[in-house]
């Protein structure tokens, strides 16, 4: 399967819209199983790197999941409120490859001159010592919005963001 993968990357960092459930108790147990995988992902990454396991927001989660189905590849305006990390495929995406995607950008990070950098961005995001929640949402996007093909858009939001320069050092750990 062909995968086109786009990734787009701004000082503030960038998950799961179906057809409606049928009611209300099948809502909550879909939005229980994503926000577990989004934590189970999330955290297995930020265990590699010294941080805390992160917690559910859920009073982001409507904004995000708000963000996501407008299918606009690009950034809310968080205002830093929170930070901010986006993913596109045009295949059958999920949280897993969102991390895995954000995740690979580890090899480039300088830890020994510590700072924002635009290919590093989601992977200081992801693992910053100092957020401790996340809420993420994933939407099916029709041709022509993000790509030519059908896609699927993962959006994360963090609070407290991350990548606040001078903060570096102390929020993004080695691989342990």
């Amino acid at each position: 399967m062909l995968c086109l993968l786009f990734l787009y990357s701004l000082l503030y960092f960038c998950a799961f819209s179906t057809a409606a459930p049928a009611d209300a108790g099948d809502q909550v147990v879909l939005l229980d199983a994503w926000s577990e995988q989004v934590l189970a992902n999330h955290n297995a990454a930020r265990r590699q790197y010294g941080a805390k396991a992160l917690t559910w927001n859920a009073g982001l989660y409507p904004g995000t999941l708000q963000w996501a189905k407008t299918c606009k590849f690009q950034h809310s305006n968080p205002q830093g409120r929170y930070g901010e990390n986006l993913y596109a495929s045009t295949g059958n995406a999920g949280i897993k490859n969102a991390v895995d995607s954000w995740m690979a950008e580890a090899s480039r990070y300088d830890y020994n001159h510590p700072g924002f950098s635009t290919a590093t961005g989601h992977f200081t995001q992801v693992v910053w010592k100092s957020t401790t929640q996340v809420a993420c949402a994933v939407a099916n996007c029709p041709a022509g919005t993000i790509f030519s093909q059908p896609s699927r858009y993962v959006v994360c939001r963090y609070t407290p963001p991350g990548n606040y320069a001078g903060q570096f050092q102390q929020n993004v750990g080695r691989h342990i």
